[in-house]
């Protein structure tokens, strides 16, 4: 039996991240040099994208900015354009939120970058859940779950409508016969319970037909929308087992909507931590966690689910006698704090009490997520492990340093995946559609466009 290729891909952390900013190593990360430093050690280490997060509003604790938020973090696809110039093959992902943008500038924007780029763009869908975001935006509010779904589906739908409305050959520009684009091309109509449009496309089909899709989450939902419509999902599953159980599931779905289990990529998102020996990185792993949860954030993340101030508290002693307050909560805009809290400080208290864990600890163990821990050939087997028992096709890494967060990994374990012959000794073609093994879409819509039921 072959074996399978392994996918990596580099995360720019910065939006719900992990990243030790007492390091000093750590430096900005706004300036342009920090996003070049991470893209070109990426693609030096031959990954499949590069991965920028999205956040439309500042996170807040007890009115206040959230202190691992980055304020004046630059948008997305305008990184990505600049970074198109100093990288030839690196993919690159952007997350676009579907609840506050409209499908036609989302279109256009993503089809720019794949112009420029020459096939290498990426879209990670998502949605927004909170009144707290909607504040930035002229309708405001915010929407149920299933509508929240409802409106990705049909933006992706839409958006891919746009991108059809170009056919291959539709670009002319024949200046003897003074035309630029064949009769009709660009034309698109969509009529939908989410929108209605109708009008002329103006950038012509992308190199890849379409940009690849991304899509997290875990919810059923969720899980159906990345096996209709996404290229790459990922998740956090802690064990070797768990990570299996929803590969299963997921790929297990894909038939239903006419596809094969290498139209969808798995691909979790982790940490690493090398060392010279087995305790060495163990040692190690464990400083970087605790300078992740320093004293006054293991306090801040309690509060979250308590709703209450609990800075009165020792994060190195005991949790909370008190009861949570389940009201608005004293945190706005991070949605780890849904949910059912009190079954979530339930479970807490037990394992607080079984393991005799303080405050901090506590919050260790919960935000931990899964991290390959050991030497660099422990690290690669373990890899290598999970995806060829069929736990991942790959994993999304998040480094804690910026920007030299992933320059071990890329020295010293992906050689050793490249000797095992499970990762790429060099890029096969120019696309991001090449990396990952994915097809060309289609065009399918009408030349006149198509109605959506």
């Amino acid at each position: 039996m072959p074996v399978k290729q392994i996918h990596l891909a580099a995360h720019f952390p910065g939006v719900n991240n992990t990243t030790v900013w007492s390091d000093p190593r750590s430096a900005s990360q706004i300036d342009f040099g920090s996003f070049v430093h991470l893209a070109e050690t990426a693609e030096r280490g031959k990954f499949d994208f590069f991965f920028l997060a999205e956040g439309l509003r500042l996170r807040e604790m007890k009115g206040r900015i959230h202190d691992l938020d980055v304020a004046g973090r630059p948008e997305s696809l305008t990184v990505l354009s600049a970074l198109a110039a100093v990288t030839t093959r690196l993919g690159l992902a952007a997350t676009v939120n579907s609840t506050f943008n409209e499908p036609y500038e989302v279109a256009r924007r993503l089809a720019t970058v794949d112009h420029l780029s020459g096939g290498r763009a990426a879209w990670n869908v998502v949605t927004s859940w909170d009144a707290f975001t909607g504040e930035n935006f002229r309708r405001g509010g915010y929407l149920a779950e299933a509508d929240r779904y409802a409106r990705a589906t049909e933006f992706l739908h839409t958006a891919r409508e746009l991108w059809d409305s170009w056919a291959e050959g539709d670009l002319v520009a024949d200046p003897a016969a003074g035309e630029f684009a064949r009769p009709g091309a660009g034309a698109f109509a969509h009529r939908g319970p989410q929108f209605d449009i109708a009008g002329r496309f103006n950038v012509p089909r992308p190199p890849q037909g379409h940009p690849v899709i991304i899509q997290a989450g875990d919810s059923y939902e969720g899980r159906e929308f990345a096996a209709a419509d996404a290229d790459v999902i990922f998740s956090r599953h802690g064990t070797l087992e768990d990570g299996r159980a929803f590969y299963k599931d997921v790929k297990s779905r894909l038939p239903r909507y006419g596809r094969r289990p290498d139209d969808l990529k798995i691909m979790p998102a982790v940490t690493y931590v090398l060392g010279d020996t087995e305790e060495d990185a163990a040692e190690r792993a464990a400083e970087i966690r605790r300078a992740q949860v320093s004293p006054q954030n293991a306090i801040a993340f309690l509060e979250g689910y308590w709703g209450r101030d609990l800075s009165a508290y020792d994060p190195d002693g005991p949790l909370p006698d008190i009861d949570p307050d389940l009201g608005e909560g004293v945190s706005k805009g991070r949605a780890q704090f849904r949910g059912d809290r009190a079954e979530t400080v339930r479970r807490w208290r037990e394992l607080a009490a079984e393991r005799g864990l303080s405050i901090r600890e506590l919050v260790i163990e919960a935000t931990a997520r899964q991290t390959f821990v050991g030497t660099a050939r422990t690290v690669a087997d373990r890899i290598d492990e999970f995806v060829q028992t069929d736990a991942a096709d790959g994993f999304v890494f998040v480094p804690h340093l910026t920007p030299g967060g992933l320059d071990d990994l890329v020295e010293h374990v992906v050689p050793l995946l490249q000797e095992k012959g499970v990762f790429r000794a060099d890029y096969t073609g120019p696309t991001l559609r090449d990396h990952l093994g994915l097809r060309v879409p289609g065009v399918h819509s009408t030349r006149s466009g198509r109605e959506a039921s």
